[in-house]
């Protein structure tokens, strides 16, 4: 199951006809989900990123999320990992190459930030696990994300929400709805990779 769900996040998608249809909630993005080259602790790993449709340039919100498998105590999961230097892979899902160079010196998990995937036939949704809370630091402030997900086969629904850790209240993001994303071009998955050092 770890393969299709990494084979169905796996690919560029736009939101444009959400985003033409509701501007005034929507901004119209390009995302990115890259698999990269090698596993992490033996497990598929996506680069995601994300930029303004008419500002490829400017490309934000680089992170990794890697797909571990379900065991007797935990199902599966995608747990998140951040850049410690976010501008040196800004880009890369447009240029995956990029990404050649990546090691595991230059992310850190995110503790908290980690979702439950449940899965039907059609569909696999990722919804926070209960009680967590996904926390970290960015330049020194403090930052707060809900972050979930849905992903079918061409489609991508994208729930994540910047939360104001202070108030509680989300302040951007999915605040009406997910985001709906449609493939515009899938990428291709490894079954076997290496492992990444």
């Amino acid at each position: 199951m770890e393969f299709k769900l990494a084979q169905w996040l796996a690919g560029e998608f736009s939101n444009e006809s959400q985003a033409l249809s509701q501007p005034a909630w929507f901004v119209n993005l390009k995302l990115w989900h890259r698999p990269l080259p090698v596993s992490i602790d033996g497990n598929y790993a996506l680069f995601a990123e994300q930029a303004p449709a008419l500002k490829l340039e400017q490309a934000y919100r680089q992170r990794i999320f890697v797909i571990q498998p379900a065991t007797e105590t935990k199902p599966m999961t995608v747990q998140y990992y951040a850049f410690k230097e976010h501008q040196k892979w800004r880009g890369a899902g447009m240029n995956p190459q990029i990404l050649d160079s990546l090691r595991l010196q230059d992310i850190e998990k995110l503790p908290g930030c980690a979702l439950e995937v449940i899965t039907t036939e059609n569909k696999f949704s990722a919804q926070p696990f209960p009680n967590s809370v996904c926390q970290f630091y960015i330049q020194g402030n403090l930052c707060q994300i809900e972050l979930g997900f849905a992903v079918t086969s061409q489609e991508f629904f994208s729930s994540d929400k910047g939360i104001d850790p202070e108030t509680q209240k989300p302040i951007w993001g999915a605040l009406i709805a997910p985001y709906q994303f449609q493939k515009m071009q899938g990428f291709s998955v490894s079954e076997t990779l290496p492992v990444m050092t």
